[in-house]
């Protein structure tokens, strides 16, 4: 694994979220990397952000989800660097990620859930995200 996992910055955990939501289903869809592209190229969050950082991150996240518990170990990473005040953040995004594609399946779903119970986002608060979530990506 790289040196970046034991030095990961909040924005790198918001990465690593969207990331790891893009290849929940085991297949990274054009979508998906647009909407995290544009997502790094807007949200105030990512301001000054190193964009060289994201291919690091991404081999994070790929060599976790290589090992059996990476998911655990992932989301532990998450849970360490990122600050609570961004959790609600962290399950916008993955959100987002998810509804890009316009297809969401039972291993999106599944994570989505690992996602929002490691990072204690409230039910309720959950179901809004997800909600606005599907408004935003609604196809005509």
């Amino acid at each position: 694994m790289t040196d970046i996992s034991n030095s990961m910055t909040p924005q790198d955990s918001l990465i690593a979220i969207m990331i790891a939501m893009s290849t929940a289903d085991e297949r990274i869809r054009t979508a998906e990397l647009v909407t995290i592209e544009s997502i790094v190229n807007l949200l105030p969050v990512f301001a000054g952000y190193d964009e060289d950082r994201l291919k690091q991150v991404s081999q994070v996240v790929f060599d976790l989800f290589a090992e059996e518990d990476g998911l655990d170990a992932l989301l532990g990473l998450v849970r360490e660097n990122l600050p609570e005040r961004l959790h609600e953040t962290a399950y916008v995004l993955a959100c987002d990620v998810a509804a890009a594609d316009g297809m969401l399946g039972d291993a999106e779903l599944r994570l989505l859930e690992e996602i929002r119970y490691e990072l204690s986002v409230d039910r309720l608060a959950a179901a809004a995200i997800e909600r606005a979530a599907r408004a935003r990506h609604m196809k005509a």
